[in-house]
């Protein structure tokens, strides 16, 4: 295995570290009732994502970049590499962002509403339009997508 594959495979391991730190903690906050309950998990979701989920996501985008060049793939003429290219885009320049901002504001609220004990109009609100739970899932479902894409080659 050469060296920009394996340093892009440790990417990735972090990438999914990131996501398994950062989206079960999502989907518990909207599943429970209890404040303080929701509160723990999206602060502790808010934190996961820019401690891991960010740097691993930028990681695997960086390493992808060098080791494609390395191998001499043209982002051109190989189209699964520009789809690959394109869908990482999407998903972490415009997905993972949206998902982030959601998360902080869920945890700004959550914490709103831990220290009045009782859930606020604001946190209801947030917790009934579900922006990081809708683009958590689409991060969380983004890594089989682009791995079929990196390993199969389709076209």
């Amino acid at each position: 295995m050469d060296g920009w594959r394996f340093v892009h495979v440790l990417a990735l391991i972090w990438l999914g570290a990131g996501l398994g730190a950062t989206y079960p903690h999502i989907v518990r906050a909207w599943a429970t009732k209890d404040v303080q309950r929701q509160m723990f998990f999206l602060v502790e979701a808010a934190n996961n994502e820019t401690r891991v989920l960010l740097p691993g996501a930028m990681a695997s985008g960086i390493t992808g970049f060098f080791w494609a060049v390395a191998e001499g793939y043209n982002f051109f003429t190989d189209l699964w590499l520009g789809a690959l290219t394109l869908l990482y885009v999407f998903f972490y320049f415009i997905c993972l962002p949206l998902m982030g901002f959601g998360l902080r504001r869920a945890r700004v609220a959550a914490l709103t509403a831990a220290k009045r004990g009782e859930v606020t109009p604001e946190l209801q609100e947030i917790l009934d339009d579900k922006v990081p739970l809708v683009f958590g899932t689409m991060l969380v479902l983004s890594v089989p997508t682009l791995s079929v894409l990196a390993v199969f080659k389709p076209f």
